[in-house]
Protein backbone atom coordinates (compact mmCIF):
# COMPACT_ATOMS: atom_id res chain seq x y z
CA UNK A 1 0.00 0.00 0.00
CA UNK A 2 2.84 2.37 0.90
CA UNK A 3 4.62 1.86 -2.42
CA UNK A 4 1.38 2.54 -4.32
CA UNK A 5 0.98 5.89 -2.57
CA UNK A 6 4.63 6.75 -3.01
CA UNK A 7 4.52 6.06 -6.75
CA UNK A 8 1.94 8.78 -7.45
CA UNK A 9 4.31 11.70 -6.93
CA UNK A 10 7.24 10.07 -8.72
CA UNK A 11 5.21 9.06 -11.77
CA UNK A 12 3.51 12.45 -12.05
CA UNK A 13 6.80 14.29 -11.57
CA UNK A 14 8.44 12.37 -14.41
CA UNK A 15 5.38 12.77 -16.64
CA UNK A 16 5.43 16.53 -16.04
CA UNK A 17 9.00 16.75 -17.40
CA UNK A 18 9.83 19.14 -14.58
CA UNK A 19 12.15 16.51 -13.09
CA UNK A 20 14.38 13.85 -14.60
CA UNK A 21 14.90 10.34 -13.29
CA UNK A 22 18.50 11.29 -12.48
CA UNK A 23 17.32 14.18 -10.29
CA UNK A 24 14.92 11.91 -8.45
CA UNK A 25 17.64 9.32 -7.88
CA UNK A 26 20.12 11.89 -6.57
CA UNK A 27 17.62 13.51 -4.21
CA UNK A 28 16.53 10.11 -2.88
CA UNK A 29 20.17 9.22 -2.30
CA UNK A 30 20.72 12.49 -0.44
CA UNK A 31 17.74 11.78 1.81
CA UNK A 32 18.90 8.21 2.36
CA UNK A 33 22.44 9.29 3.24
CA UNK A 34 21.18 11.90 5.69
CA UNK A 35 19.26 9.19 7.57
CA UNK A 36 21.38 6.05 7.62
CA UNK A 37 19.62 2.75 7.32
CA UNK A 38 16.66 4.13 5.35
CA UNK A 39 16.07 2.27 2.08
CA UNK A 40 15.17 4.02 -1.17
CA UNK A 41 11.70 2.46 -1.14
CA UNK A 42 11.06 3.99 2.28
CA UNK A 43 11.54 7.59 1.13
CA UNK A 44 8.02 8.96 1.17
CA UNK A 45 6.48 11.25 -1.40
CA UNK A 46 6.27 14.01 1.20
CA UNK A 47 9.98 13.70 2.01
CA UNK A 48 10.93 13.67 -1.64
CA UNK A 49 8.68 16.59 -2.54
CA UNK A 50 9.87 18.60 0.45
CA UNK A 51 13.52 18.10 -0.50
CA UNK A 52 12.89 19.11 -4.11
CA UNK A 53 11.18 22.29 -2.90
CA UNK A 54 14.07 22.96 -0.52
CA UNK A 55 16.51 22.63 -3.44
CA UNK A 56 14.37 24.98 -5.60
CA UNK A 57 13.79 22.24 -8.16
CA UNK A 58 10.04 22.56 -7.57
CA UNK A 59 7.81 25.23 -6.08
CA UNK A 60 5.45 24.37 -3.23
CA UNK A 61 2.49 24.69 -5.58
CA UNK A 62 4.04 22.31 -8.12
CA UNK A 63 4.87 19.79 -5.41
CA UNK A 64 1.31 19.86 -4.08
CA UNK A 65 -0.14 19.30 -7.56
CA UNK A 66 2.26 16.45 -8.36
CA UNK A 67 1.44 14.71 -5.07
CA UNK A 68 -2.18 14.66 -6.26
CA UNK A 69 -1.07 13.03 -9.53
CA UNK A 70 -1.57 16.17 -11.63
CA UNK A 71 1.26 16.26 -14.14
CA UNK A 72 0.02 18.93 -16.57
CA UNK A 73 1.74 22.04 -15.24
CA UNK A 74 2.31 24.04 -18.38
CA UNK A 75 0.38 26.13 -20.87
CA UNK A 76 2.31 26.04 -24.11
CA UNK A 77 5.84 27.25 -23.26
CA UNK A 78 4.75 28.64 -19.87
CA UNK A 79 5.51 26.50 -16.81
CA UNK A 80 3.03 27.12 -14.00
CA UNK A 81 4.77 27.81 -10.69
CA UNK A 82 2.05 29.14 -8.39
CA UNK A 83 -1.58 30.18 -8.06
CA UNK A 84 -2.16 33.93 -7.74
CA UNK A 85 -5.90 34.36 -7.50
CA UNK A 86 -9.40 33.94 -8.85
CA UNK A 87 -11.02 36.66 -10.93
CA UNK A 88 -14.51 37.06 -12.27
CA UNK A 89 -13.46 35.74 -15.67
CA UNK A 90 -10.84 33.18 -14.79
CA UNK A 91 -7.94 32.01 -12.68
CA UNK A 92 -4.54 33.70 -12.55
CA UNK A 93 -1.31 31.74 -12.17
CA UNK A 94 2.33 32.69 -11.91
CA UNK A 95 4.43 31.11 -14.64
CA UNK A 96 7.91 31.12 -16.13
CA UNK A 97 8.68 30.92 -19.85
CA UNK A 98 10.67 27.72 -20.36
CA UNK A 99 13.16 29.35 -22.76
CA UNK A 100 13.31 32.98 -21.63
CA UNK A 101 13.08 32.30 -17.90
CA UNK A 102 10.90 35.38 -17.45
CA UNK A 103 8.24 35.34 -14.74
CA UNK A 104 4.75 36.21 -15.95
CA UNK A 105 1.16 36.17 -14.81
CA UNK A 106 -1.10 33.88 -16.83
CA UNK A 107 -4.84 34.42 -16.81
CA UNK A 108 -6.69 31.25 -17.72
CA UNK A 109 -10.26 30.80 -18.89
CA UNK A 110 -11.21 27.51 -17.20
CA UNK A 111 -12.69 24.74 -19.31
CA UNK A 112 -15.90 24.74 -17.30
CA UNK A 113 -16.48 28.39 -18.23
CA UNK A 114 -15.33 28.25 -21.85
CA UNK A 115 -18.65 28.92 -23.54
CA UNK A 116 -18.53 30.41 -27.06
CA UNK A 117 -19.49 33.83 -25.65
CA UNK A 118 -16.90 33.58 -22.87
CA UNK A 119 -14.20 32.82 -25.45
CA UNK A 120 -15.30 35.84 -27.50
CA UNK A 121 -15.15 38.05 -24.40
CA UNK A 122 -11.76 36.67 -23.38
CA UNK A 123 -10.36 37.19 -26.87
CA UNK A 124 -11.66 40.74 -26.77
CA UNK A 125 -9.88 41.33 -23.45
CA UNK A 126 -6.65 40.00 -24.95
CA UNK A 127 -6.83 42.33 -27.94
CA UNK A 128 -7.78 45.27 -25.76
CA UNK A 129 -4.81 44.84 -23.46
CA UNK A 130 -2.46 44.25 -26.39
CA UNK A 131 -3.09 47.82 -27.59
CA UNK A 132 -1.86 49.41 -24.36
CA UNK A 133 1.72 50.09 -23.33
CA UNK A 134 2.19 52.30 -20.27
CA UNK A 135 4.31 51.90 -17.13
CA UNK A 136 1.23 52.26 -14.91
CA UNK A 137 -0.83 49.64 -16.73
CA UNK A 138 -0.13 45.91 -16.54
CA UNK A 139 1.36 45.03 -19.93
CA UNK A 140 0.28 42.08 -22.06
CA UNK A 141 3.10 39.84 -23.30
CA UNK A 142 1.47 36.96 -25.11
CA UNK A 143 -1.72 34.95 -25.57
CA UNK A 144 -2.74 31.60 -26.94
CA UNK A 145 -4.48 28.37 -26.18
CA UNK A 146 -3.33 24.96 -25.05
CA UNK A 147 -5.87 22.58 -26.49
CA UNK A 148 -9.20 24.09 -25.48
CA UNK A 149 -7.78 26.24 -22.69
CA UNK A 150 -7.33 29.91 -23.59
CA UNK A 151 -4.85 32.07 -21.73
CA UNK A 152 -3.48 35.62 -21.56
CA UNK A 153 0.10 36.27 -20.45
CA UNK A 154 0.89 39.58 -18.75
CA UNK A 155 3.80 41.01 -16.83
CA UNK A 156 4.12 39.68 -13.31
CA UNK A 157 3.90 42.49 -10.77
CA UNK A 158 5.53 41.60 -7.43
CA UNK A 159 3.94 42.98 -4.31
CA UNK A 160 0.20 43.14 -3.60
CA UNK A 161 -2.90 45.01 -4.58
CA UNK A 162 -4.01 48.10 -2.66
CA UNK A 163 -6.75 46.25 -0.81
CA UNK A 164 -4.36 43.57 0.45
CA UNK A 165 -1.79 46.26 1.28
CA UNK A 166 -4.20 47.97 3.67
CA UNK A 167 -5.44 44.68 5.13
CA UNK A 168 -1.84 43.56 5.67
CA UNK A 169 -1.42 46.42 8.13
CA UNK A 170 -4.57 45.57 10.04
CA UNK A 171 -6.87 47.84 8.07
CA UNK A 172 -4.86 50.92 9.01
CA UNK A 173 -5.25 53.55 6.27
CA UNK A 174 -2.35 54.83 4.24
CA UNK A 175 -0.79 58.20 4.89
CA UNK A 176 -1.91 61.02 2.63
CA UNK A 177 1.47 61.01 0.90
CA UNK A 178 1.48 57.26 0.31
CA UNK A 179 -2.10 57.22 -0.98
CA UNK A 180 -1.51 60.23 -3.24
CA UNK A 181 1.55 58.57 -4.75
CA UNK A 182 -0.32 55.35 -5.55
CA UNK A 183 -3.52 56.94 -6.84
CA UNK A 184 -1.63 59.49 -8.93
CA UNK A 185 0.21 56.68 -10.70
CA UNK A 186 -3.07 54.85 -11.27
CA UNK A 187 -4.53 58.06 -12.70
CA UNK A 188 -1.58 58.34 -15.10
CA UNK A 189 -2.31 54.86 -16.42
CA UNK A 190 -6.03 55.63 -16.74
CA UNK A 191 -5.32 58.92 -18.51
CA UNK A 192 -3.29 57.01 -21.10
CA UNK A 193 -6.17 54.56 -21.58
CA UNK A 194 -8.78 57.31 -21.74
CA UNK A 195 -6.82 59.15 -24.43
CA UNK A 196 -7.17 56.01 -26.54
CA UNK A 197 -10.90 55.82 -25.98
CA UNK A 198 -10.81 53.04 -23.39
CA UNK A 199 -12.86 53.04 -20.17
CA UNK A 200 -11.76 50.57 -17.50
CA UNK A 201 -15.20 50.17 -15.82
CA UNK A 202 -13.86 48.27 -12.80
CA UNK A 203 -11.39 50.56 -11.04
CA UNK A 204 -11.03 49.44 -7.41
CA UNK A 205 -8.31 48.75 -4.81
CA UNK A 206 -8.07 45.11 -5.91
CA UNK A 207 -7.12 46.26 -9.41
CA UNK A 208 -4.36 48.64 -8.31
CA UNK A 209 -1.16 46.64 -7.87
CA UNK A 210 1.65 48.09 -5.76
CA UNK A 211 5.24 46.84 -5.95
CA UNK A 212 7.60 46.80 -2.94
CA UNK A 213 9.38 49.89 -4.31
CA UNK A 214 6.13 51.86 -4.60
CA UNK A 215 5.29 51.54 -8.29
CA UNK A 216 1.57 51.26 -9.01
CA UNK A 217 -0.08 49.56 -11.97
CA UNK A 218 -3.74 49.27 -12.92
CA UNK A 219 -4.68 45.68 -13.75
CA UNK A 220 -7.58 43.55 -14.98
CA UNK A 221 -8.99 45.07 -18.15
CA UNK A 222 -11.47 42.24 -18.50
CA UNK A 223 -14.44 44.62 -18.28
CA UNK A 224 -12.86 47.52 -20.19
CA UNK A 225 -14.49 48.87 -23.32
CA UNK A 226 -13.65 51.26 -26.15
CA UNK A 227 -16.07 54.16 -26.51
CA UNK A 228 -16.01 54.04 -30.32
CA UNK A 229 -16.68 50.28 -30.35
CA UNK A 230 -19.68 50.27 -28.02
CA UNK A 231 -21.87 48.55 -30.61
CA UNK A 232 -19.41 45.63 -30.70
CA UNK A 233 -19.12 45.34 -26.91
CA UNK A 234 -21.30 42.50 -25.54
CA UNK A 235 -21.41 44.30 -22.17
CA UNK A 236 -22.44 47.68 -23.54
CA UNK A 237 -25.58 48.86 -21.78
CA UNK A 238 -25.12 46.37 -18.94
CA UNK A 239 -24.11 47.13 -15.38
CA UNK A 240 -20.57 45.80 -14.96
CA UNK A 241 -18.06 46.48 -12.23
CA UNK A 242 -17.90 46.05 -8.46
CA UNK A 243 -20.74 47.30 -6.27
CA UNK A 244 -18.58 49.21 -3.76
CA UNK A 245 -17.03 51.30 -6.55
CA UNK A 246 -19.80 51.73 -9.16
CA UNK A 247 -20.37 55.25 -10.46
CA UNK A 248 -23.97 56.54 -10.42
CA UNK A 249 -24.08 56.60 -14.22
CA UNK A 250 -22.94 52.96 -14.41
CA UNK A 251 -26.16 52.16 -12.55
CA UNK A 252 -28.53 54.64 -14.23
CA UNK A 253 -27.34 54.58 -17.84
CA UNK A 254 -24.43 52.17 -18.37
CA UNK A 255 -24.58 52.59 -22.14
CA UNK A 256 -23.65 56.27 -21.82
CA UNK A 257 -20.69 56.15 -19.45
CA UNK A 258 -17.58 58.24 -20.11
CA UNK A 259 -14.07 58.35 -18.61
CA UNK A 260 -15.63 60.34 -15.76
CA UNK A 261 -17.03 57.02 -14.51
CA UNK A 262 -13.49 55.77 -13.89
CA UNK A 263 -12.76 59.02 -12.02
CA UNK A 264 -15.63 58.32 -9.60
CA UNK A 265 -14.40 54.75 -9.02
CA UNK A 266 -10.85 56.04 -8.51
CA UNK A 267 -12.23 58.54 -5.99
CA UNK A 268 -13.88 55.67 -4.10
CA UNK A 269 -10.53 53.88 -4.23
CA UNK A 270 -8.75 56.94 -2.82
CA UNK A 271 -11.40 57.15 -0.09
CA UNK A 272 -10.64 53.52 0.80
CA UNK A 273 -6.88 54.15 0.75
CA UNK A 274 -7.00 56.96 3.32
CA UNK A 275 -9.79 55.58 5.53
CA UNK A 276 -9.49 51.80 5.25
CA UNK A 277 -13.26 51.73 4.59
CA UNK A 278 -15.40 51.46 1.48
CA UNK A 279 -17.66 54.51 0.96
CA UNK A 280 -20.88 52.59 1.62
CA UNK A 281 -20.22 49.54 3.83
CA UNK A 282 -22.69 46.80 4.61
CA UNK A 283 -25.99 46.04 2.96
CA UNK A 284 -26.93 44.23 -0.21
CA UNK A 285 -25.89 44.94 -3.76
CA UNK A 286 -29.03 46.98 -4.29
CA UNK A 287 -28.42 48.92 -1.08
CA UNK A 288 -24.97 49.88 -2.30
CA UNK A 289 -26.27 50.90 -5.73
CA UNK A 290 -28.99 53.08 -4.20
CA UNK A 291 -26.49 54.75 -1.89
CA UNK A 292 -24.12 55.52 -4.76
CA UNK A 293 -27.06 57.24 -6.44
CA UNK A 294 -28.47 59.11 -3.46
CA UNK A 295 -26.37 59.11 -0.29
CA UNK A 296 -23.18 60.78 0.82
CA UNK A 297 -20.45 58.75 2.52
CA UNK A 298 -19.11 59.42 5.99
CA UNK A 299 -16.58 62.22 6.12
CA UNK A 300 -13.09 60.69 5.62
CA UNK A 301 -11.77 62.48 8.70
CA UNK A 302 -14.17 60.42 10.79
CA UNK A 303 -11.79 57.49 10.21
CA UNK A 304 -8.53 59.35 9.66
CA UNK A 305 -8.26 62.74 11.42
CA UNK A 306 -4.85 63.36 9.84
CA UNK A 307 -6.36 64.08 6.41
CA UNK A 308 -6.40 67.77 5.52
CA UNK A 309 -9.59 69.42 4.29
CA UNK A 310 -7.81 70.24 1.02
CA UNK A 311 -7.15 66.57 0.42
CA UNK A 312 -10.72 65.68 1.38
CA UNK A 313 -11.96 68.13 -1.24
CA UNK A 314 -10.01 66.28 -3.93
CA UNK A 315 -11.84 63.09 -2.98
CA UNK A 316 -15.16 64.94 -2.91
CA UNK A 317 -14.66 66.34 -6.40
CA UNK A 318 -13.77 62.89 -7.74
CA UNK A 319 -16.90 61.40 -6.14
CA UNK A 320 -19.44 63.97 -7.34
CA UNK A 321 -22.71 62.25 -8.26
CA UNK A 322 -23.13 64.44 -11.35
CA UNK A 323 -20.46 63.53 -13.96
CA UNK A 324 -20.46 67.09 -15.32
CA UNK A 325 -19.57 68.46 -11.87
CA UNK A 326 -16.94 65.81 -11.21
CA UNK A 327 -13.19 66.12 -11.73
CA UNK A 328 -13.12 66.00 -15.51
CA UNK A 329 -10.03 63.96 -16.33
CA UNK A 330 -7.46 61.62 -14.88
CA UNK A 331 -4.85 64.20 -15.85
CA UNK A 332 -6.57 66.69 -13.51
CA UNK A 333 -6.43 64.09 -10.74
CA UNK A 334 -2.67 63.83 -11.28
CA UNK A 335 -2.26 67.60 -11.13
CA UNK A 336 -4.27 67.99 -7.94
CA UNK A 337 -2.47 65.14 -6.16
CA UNK A 338 0.98 66.39 -7.15
CA UNK A 339 1.50 68.58 -4.02
CA UNK A 340 1.08 65.52 -1.79
CA UNK A 341 3.49 63.28 -3.70
CA UNK A 342 7.11 63.00 -2.59
CA UNK A 343 8.23 64.93 0.45
CA UNK A 344 5.41 65.99 2.70
CA UNK A 345 4.35 69.56 1.98
CA UNK A 346 2.59 71.73 4.53
CA UNK A 347 -0.31 73.38 2.75
CA UNK A 348 -2.25 76.38 4.02
CA UNK A 349 -5.54 75.45 5.61
CA UNK A 350 -8.59 76.73 3.77
CA UNK A 351 -12.27 76.10 4.39
CA UNK A 352 -13.98 73.69 2.00
CA UNK A 353 -16.25 75.26 -0.58
CA UNK A 354 -18.74 72.42 -0.14
CA UNK A 355 -19.39 69.54 2.23
CA UNK A 356 -20.59 66.40 0.38
CA UNK A 357 -20.20 64.17 3.42
CA UNK A 358 -22.44 62.87 6.14
CA UNK A 359 -22.11 65.15 9.21
CA UNK A 360 -20.16 63.92 12.22
CA UNK A 361 -22.22 62.17 14.90
CA UNK A 362 -23.64 63.90 17.92
CA UNK A 363 -21.72 63.34 21.16
CA UNK A 364 -22.55 59.92 22.55
CA UNK A 365 -23.47 58.47 19.14
CA UNK A 366 -19.99 57.46 18.04
CA UNK A 367 -20.35 53.72 18.44
CA UNK A 368 -20.96 53.23 14.71
CA UNK A 369 -18.18 51.32 13.01
CA UNK A 370 -18.04 51.14 9.23
CA UNK A 371 -17.02 47.65 8.20
CA UNK A 372 -14.67 46.99 5.35
CA UNK A 373 -16.40 44.73 2.87
CA UNK A 374 -15.24 42.26 0.31
CA UNK A 375 -14.96 43.88 -3.09
CA UNK A 376 -17.11 41.31 -4.77
CA UNK A 377 -17.74 40.56 -7.47
CA UNK A 378 -21.38 41.07 -6.52
CA UNK A 379 -24.34 39.86 -8.49
CA UNK A 380 -25.24 42.88 -10.62
CA UNK A 381 -27.79 41.06 -12.76
CA UNK A 382 -30.50 42.05 -10.31
CA UNK A 383 -29.88 45.73 -11.01
CA UNK A 384 -30.65 45.28 -14.70
CA UNK A 385 -34.32 44.51 -14.04
CA UNK A 386 -34.86 47.28 -11.51
CA UNK A 387 -32.75 50.28 -12.52
CA UNK A 388 -35.53 51.58 -14.76
CA UNK A 389 -37.92 51.79 -11.83
CA UNK A 390 -38.73 55.13 -10.25
CA UNK A 391 -37.65 53.57 -6.98
CA UNK A 392 -34.05 54.30 -7.91
CA UNK A 393 -34.66 58.03 -8.24
CA UNK A 394 -37.15 58.37 -5.38
CA UNK A 395 -35.29 56.27 -2.84
CA UNK A 396 -38.29 54.06 -2.08
CA UNK A 397 -36.56 50.82 -3.00
CA UNK A 398 -37.31 48.11 -0.42
CA UNK A 399 -34.19 47.19 1.47
CA UNK A 400 -33.96 43.45 1.84
CA UNK A 401 -31.00 42.99 4.14
CA UNK A 402 -29.79 46.40 5.14
CA UNK A 403 -28.40 45.18 8.42
CA UNK A 404 -26.19 42.52 6.93
CA UNK A 405 -22.54 43.03 6.18
CA UNK A 406 -21.43 42.03 2.74
CA UNK A 407 -20.36 38.40 2.69
CA UNK A 408 -16.63 37.97 3.15
CA UNK A 409 -14.76 35.20 1.42
CA UNK A 410 -11.32 34.67 2.85
CA UNK A 411 -9.32 33.51 -0.13
CA UNK A 412 -6.30 32.80 2.02
CA UNK A 413 -8.08 29.84 3.58
CA UNK A 414 -8.93 28.20 0.29
CA UNK A 415 -6.89 25.39 -1.13
CA UNK A 416 -5.01 26.49 -4.22
CA UNK A 417 -6.82 25.03 -7.24
CA UNK A 418 -5.22 22.92 -9.96
CA UNK A 419 -4.69 24.11 -13.49
CA UNK A 420 -7.97 23.24 -15.22
CA UNK A 421 -6.56 20.87 -17.82
CA UNK A 422 -6.51 17.19 -18.62
CA UNK A 423 -3.58 15.21 -17.23
CA UNK A 424 -1.64 12.73 -19.39
CA UNK A 425 -0.61 10.71 -16.33
CA UNK A 426 -3.80 9.07 -15.07
CA UNK A 427 -4.19 7.60 -11.61
CA UNK A 428 -7.15 6.79 -9.42
CA UNK A 429 -6.65 10.22 -7.90
CA UNK A 430 -7.54 11.85 -11.22
CA UNK A 431 -11.14 11.11 -10.31
CA UNK A 432 -10.80 14.19 -8.10
CA UNK A 433 -10.13 16.46 -11.09
CA UNK A 434 -13.80 16.93 -12.09
CA UNK A 435 -14.54 17.72 -8.46
CA UNK A 436 -11.68 20.21 -8.36
CA UNK A 437 -13.00 21.89 -11.50
CA UNK A 438 -16.42 22.19 -9.94
CA UNK A 439 -14.94 23.71 -6.80
CA UNK A 440 -12.94 26.16 -8.90
CA UNK A 441 -16.17 27.90 -9.93
CA UNK A 442 -15.94 31.19 -8.01
CA UNK A 443 -17.79 30.99 -4.72
CA UNK A 444 -18.87 34.57 -5.40
CA UNK A 445 -20.78 33.36 -8.46
CA UNK A 446 -22.81 30.97 -6.32
CA UNK A 447 -23.39 33.73 -3.78
CA UNK A 448 -24.47 36.04 -6.60
CA UNK A 449 -27.01 33.53 -7.89
CA UNK A 450 -28.43 33.20 -4.38
CA UNK A 451 -28.63 36.98 -3.96
CA UNK A 452 -30.31 37.34 -7.34
CA UNK A 453 -32.93 34.73 -6.40
CA UNK A 454 -33.65 36.35 -3.04
CA UNK A 455 -33.96 39.85 -4.46
CA UNK A 456 -36.21 38.61 -7.26
CA UNK A 457 -38.44 37.13 -4.54
CA UNK A 458 -38.50 40.45 -2.69
CA UNK A 459 -39.39 42.37 -5.84
CA UNK A 460 -42.25 40.00 -6.61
Amino acid sequence: MGNTVQSVFRAAALASRLITQDQLDRVEAAIRNSARGVRTSDVSDDELAGKLVELDVLTSYQADQLKEGRSKLNLGPYIITDFIGQGGMGQVFKAVHEMMGRASAVKVLPLNKSTPQAIVNFTREIRTQAQLDHPNLVRAYDAGHDGQVYYLVTEYVPGMDLRKLIRSQGGKPLSTQHAANIIRQAAQGLHYAHQRGLIHRDVKPGNVLVTPDGRAKVSDLGLAGFIHLADEDPRSGKIVGTADYLSPEQIRSPRDITPASDIYSLGCTLYYAVTGKVPFPGGTTRDKARRHLEDTPWHPRRFNPDISEEFVEIIADMMEKDPSARTQSAAEVCTRLEPWVGDAVALPSQPMTKSPWMPPPLPGQEEFEAQDTNEGPYDLEELESSRGSSQWSQGTDPLGAAGQDTLRIRAGRRRKPPLALSYPYATSRDLTVPVALAVSIPVSLLVGITLGFLISSWLS
